[in-house]
């Protein structure tokens, strides 16, 4: 099997999972997100695209529902025993497989919790997952269970964060060995990609953001690629990654020579990206480190310029984002524990002036406050 953690690590992780079922009166979980497959069993695959369901009960017997073209994939990346499959048919209502095999688990007329908010539950199947269900076991909410307790990382955890923020460093020094003046756009991504992939690393779960010109004052990626001119901005977004696990860079860098804006915002980034990582201490509500952030910005006369949130949880996460909870925006009581992985971005977008500057980097919450793990120099890259 390729495991990519020890079995102490998995049963601490499902003792874990029973603890909160048992807080929240549970019979069983019906688990629909990846990561949460991910992190209980090793389950790795993008076949979350169709129904597929993880049941965890609350004595502690794990069943999976998929297609059959991930059988073997679960059987070769999890440890997993009870893989039962639902078959493809012009008739097909994987939700009544799913019925039929929690009532041999024993779950007819008890309490189960689900992952409704996830990717791999579209509206569709929900509905009919509420239809099958009806009047045979009560269902509930229970979508932030497991993604609460994967927010804090364990120690086997911390070291692939670790190794995806080397090679997120990496990636970043190949993007800035080539910029110059009529560089493509497209060989700069590739050779990110390269440094990661060379390197032993993953596909990231989203696109990485890549823009110039008046593109670099995008937060998200677009198809399509150009030359840096002469004078140019470029706004670079991307994650090396390890096993899934993520750690995150953005960064906008000048080709020629920088408007006197560019090197203002990025003295006003610096400075709020410091205060976000003296707001980022256990202890503290996510909202703080947002709070620090507007604060900084502006005090800097930015505030039209800056975003209503300035980052979020990095860890094992799977397309189409490596975006996890909690999120830094305004007032969001989520408390800062030790073993986060956060990633902390300063996005300033001037569309007046299509004056772009971002800068951000991850960080590890430690028990005296929070480490930065890649990403050491913060200097305004001009080539």
């Amino acid at each position: 099997m390729a495991l990519h953690f020890t079995l102490p690590e998995f049963e601490r992780r499902k003792q874990a999972a029973l603890a909160a079922m048992a807080r929240d009166n549970l019979d069983a979980l019906f688990l629909f997100q990846q990561e949460s497959m991910f992190w209980l069993t090793g389950y790795d695959t993008f076949g979350f695209c169709f129904f597929q369901c993880l049941v965890l009960k609350a004595d502690g017997r794990m069943a999976l529902l998929t297609r059959s073209a991930d059988f073997r994939q679960a059987q070769r990346t999890s440890i997993l025993a009870d893989i039962r499959i639902w078959k493809d048919s012009a008739t097909a209502n994987p939700a009544l497989d799913l019925r039929a095999m929690a009532a041999d688990l024993g779950l007819a007329g008890k309490r189960i919790g689900a992952e409704f908010e996830s990717y791999g539950l579209v509206h569709s199947n929900g509905r009919k997952l509420e239809a099958a269900f009806d009047g045979f076991a009560t269902l509930v909410d229970a979508s932030t269970i497991l993604t609460r307790l994967r927010a804090v990382k364990s120690a086997e955890e911390i070291a692939y964060v670790l190794e995806a923020a080397r090679l997120s460093d990496a990636a970043d020094k190949a993007a800035i060995d080539h910029l110059a003046p009529g560089a493509d756009e497209g060989v700069i991504l590739a050779a990110q990609h390269e440094a990661i992939f060379a390197a032993g690393g993953d596909y990231p779960a989203n696109e990485f953001i890549v823009g110039s010109g008046g593109d670099a004052l995008l937060c998200r990626y677009k198809s399509g690629r150009r030359r840096l001119d002469a004078d140019d901005q470029i706004t670079l977004e991307f994650a090396g990654t390890a096993r899934h696990y993520h750690a995150a860079i953005m960064r906008t860098h000048i080709v020629g020579t920088p408007k006197p804006l560019h090197r203002q915002y990025h003295e006003a980034a610096e400075e709020a990206l410091h205060a976000c990582q003296a707001a980022m201490k256990p202890g503290n509500p996510a909202g703080d480190v947002f709070a620090a952030h507007a604060r900084t910005l502006d005090s800097h006369g930015l505030s039209a310029h800056r975003l209503n949130a300035c980052g979020y949880s990095l860890g094992a996460k799977f397309t189409p984002s490596w975006m996890d909870w909690p999120m830094f925006f305004e007032n969001n009581p989520w408390i800062l524990e030790p073993g986060m992985v956060m990633f902390a971005h300063m996005i300033l977008m001037d569309s007046a002036s299509e004056t772009a500057m971002c800068l951000g980097r991850t960080y590890l919450v430690e028990e005296n406050g929070a480490r930065p793990i890649n990403a050491p120099d913060l200097s305004l890259v001009i080539r």
